[in-house]
This record gives structure tokens, sequence and C-alpha cells, in this order.
């Protein structure tokens, strides 16, 4: 039996505008991209006992539709909804229907931001909310992740 098949399966979801990472206002969510990102959450996430699959979309259906296709195939959910952050209830609600750890991730601070980013749709359902260290943020939200999943058992 291969090794990875005892990693837990985690889904990281990046929305909206995240694919321009690294060009997009790089003074407010740095100069990282987010295949650069995703490259070192699977190595991260390789380290602390988690398979990582990532997924990005601008488009609030097909993320929703992912967080529904997500029911039984992984231990947990590390979400960056980005602008749908402040506006989206369909993915809150998609959220809802999973019996998994969710982690929602912000680059930003977005409670030192315009007040409009200060309310969060998912804050409330999930574990926990990681915002304003960057990048590095989504290694502290994998580690946290593995913290949750391998308590669950």
């Amino acid at each position: 039996m291969k090794k990875s098949s005892n990693l837990h399966k985690i889904l990281v979801i990046h929305g909206p505008n995240l694919n321009t990472l690294g060009k997009r206002e790089p003074e407010i969510y740095g100069s990282t991209s987010l295949s650069d990102i995703n490259k070192d959450m699977a190595k991260d996430g390789k380290q602390l006992g988690l398979t990582v699959e990532t997924f990005q979309s601008n488009n609030e259906g097909d993320i929703v539709e992912k967080i529904q296709k997500a029911a039984g195939k992984f231990k947990g959910i590390v979400i960056n909804p980005a602008a749908y952050t402040h506006t989206s209830i369909a993915i809150r609600d998609a959220l809802l229907l999973l019996d998994v750890p969710i982690i929602e991730i912000h680059l930003s601070n977005i409670y030192k931001r315009e007040p409009f980013r200060h309310k969060s749709m998912v804050a409330d359902i999930a574990h926990g909310q990681i915002s304003g260290f960057g990048v590095h943020g989504y290694t502290l939200a994998l580690e946290a992740m593995a913290r949750l999943v391998t308590q669950r058992r």
C-alpha cells in the first residue's frame, strides 16, 4: 500500500481574481503567484500528512458545485472566498452541506481594509479564520487543518 493512501485529503478553494496573484495589487497581496502557492501547499501538506487538491474559479456557481461534490471525498476544506467572502450566501449554504472542518483564509487583513470587507458570510460556520499573514497564511491553515483532521478520527 502506498504511503499517500494514508494521507488526509484536503480541498483548497481559491475564489475570484486569485488567479492574478503576483500581478494584481502586489502591495496588498504580495508578489507570489497562485501556482507557487499551490506548489508550496502540496509540499507542506505532504509533510503534515495531507494530500492537497486545489481549485480556483472566478465563478460563484463553479465554486458552489465544487463544494457540493466535495462531500465524502475530503477531510477538510480551506477556502479563500476572496470577494465572495462578503456577498455569497450560496457558497455559505454549500459549505453547510459538509461535515468537515472548514478554515477561511485571506491574504490581507480584511478588518484593516474597507468597511464592506469586514463582514464574512463564512466566518461563523468556519472552524477558524486566518487573515493578514500573506501567503504564509496558507501554511498556517494547513497546520491547523492537520490538527483538526487527526483529532476527528
